[in-house]
């Protein structure tokens, strides 16, 4: 058993942080000591504050140190005196998890996609709930979900894929909390660790410079070079390459329209409405898709031996990685194509409107913000004017 099943064992017996509502001690394994505060009382290695409600009961809460244990205490006495105490939510996680998959609509004005929806219902179904979920909303602290990380990173699970797994659980307790269940949200600030790092190295850049991606394609096996230079060229989404079919390939007009994402097995619409577009491809790709034989309109541009189409783990397994390796770029993935490709494009000139477009996003900034990736040997040599000739005899 794990240390956070054990955890959540043992809280659901009430043997480690006993009823909140209580001050009955009765199965706790250490005993309460008293401390120079009153109300303030050290257990083992954490730290127990008592207090009385505004209806005279007596409750209990824990923190970490004895200075967090004083501040807490403090704060508690001026919510009961102000009447803003608010119990701490009683209700499991897995029961308000599962009504908050049912009715959750997003954050923003423009809502979220249920697809989206049902994919955080699966993450914590996998990850979260089978640890958690049988503790109470309220007695869930951020060690609780710093434990679970790392738990899950123990077991494989990479740095992108924890942040994944966490955007839901961000989201439940933010929820919760506005609806007035808890007064904080364990999983603001929460940092995502892997390794001991909570950044990309430095030399895991995002984008190839045309150096390395020029390495990549060559070691990509002949049959799959065309997919390769394709994703670079294009920026699609993996979802979006697999998708492709004959007819939303114009050759003669040189343009990719992207109209769906084969996604989790379905066809579905691309990510989001930006996502529709038509994106420009060189006179070269051009032909080499026609060198390399059209099939019917509604076949695979880039299918598998059976000729349906090709499954996003064997891109980036048996196609990207490999190549990624033997190219002496072992950090490079499918998305890091996409990167690349805004990079390049920006390099050659495009404006943060015209790379936007390709890549469907929904905003040039987030464009600028999220895939520019310049090296040192990409920026330009500075010229100021008062370094040309003409300027050398003033001053």
């Amino acid at each position: 058993m794990g240390f956070l099943r054990l955890t959540a064992a043992v809280r659901t017996l009430g043997i480690c942080q006993g009823d909140n509502e209580s001050d009955n001690i009765r199965g706790v394994a250490a005993p309460l000591l008293r401390t120079s505060t009153p109300g303030v009382y050290r257990r083992g290695g954490r730290y127990a504050i008592v207090f009385r409600g505004p209806d005279g009961r007596q409750r209990r809460r824990s923190a970490a140190t004895l200075a967090e244990a004083r501040q807490l205490k403090s704060a508690l006495a001026t919510d009961v005196a102000r009447g803003e105490f608010r119990e701490g939510s009683r209700v499991r996680l897995t029961d308000y998890a599962h009504e908050w998959v049912r009715t959750y609509e997003g954050r923003t004005s423009r809502g979220i996609r249920a697809e989206t929806v049902r994919e955080y219902g699966r993450d914590l179904e996998l990850h979260v709930l089978p640890t958690l979920g049988r503790l109470r909303l309220g007695e869930i602290e951020q060690r609780d979900l710093k434990g679970l990380t790392r738990d899950l990173a123990a077991k494989g699970l990479s740095q992108g894929t924890l942040r994944v797994v966490m955007a839901p659980v961000r989201a439940l307790f933010a929820t919760a909390v506005e609806e007035g269940l808890l007064r904080t949200n364990p999983a603001a600030g929460l940092r995502i660790t892997v390794g001991g790092q909570t950044t990309m190295p430095e030399d895991r850049r995002r984008a190839l410079n045309e150096d390395e991606l020029l390495r990549l394609i060559e070691n990509t096996p002949e049959q799959w070079r065309l997919l390769v230079r394709f994703t670079a060229q294009t920026g699609l989404r993996v979802s979006e390459l697999i998708a492709l079919t004959w007819r939303d390939i114009d050759l003669d007009g040189r343009r990719v329209m992207v109209r769906r994402r084969l996604y989790r097995g379905e066809i579905d619409a691309p990510k989001s409405s930006y996502g529709v577009r038509q994106v420009p491809i060189s006179a070269r790709l051009a032909a080499d898709l026609r060198s390399a034989g059209a099939g019917t309109d509604g076949d695979p541009v880039f299918p598998n031996a059976q000729g349906r189409p090709l499954r996003p783990e064997f891109v980036l397994r048996s196609i990207v990685r490999p190549a990624a390796v033997a190219a002496g770029v072992p950090w490079a993935g499918v998305h890091t194509l996409r990167h690349t490709c805004a990079s390049i494009l920006f390099r050659s000139g495009w404006n943060a409107k015209q790379v936007q477009m390709v890549l469907g996003h929904h905003s040039p900034a987030f464009t600028l913000a999220t895939y520019v990736h310049l090296v040192p040997d990409d920026l330009p040599e500075p010229h100021f004017r008062h370094d040309d000739e003409a300027y050398t005899s003033i001053g």
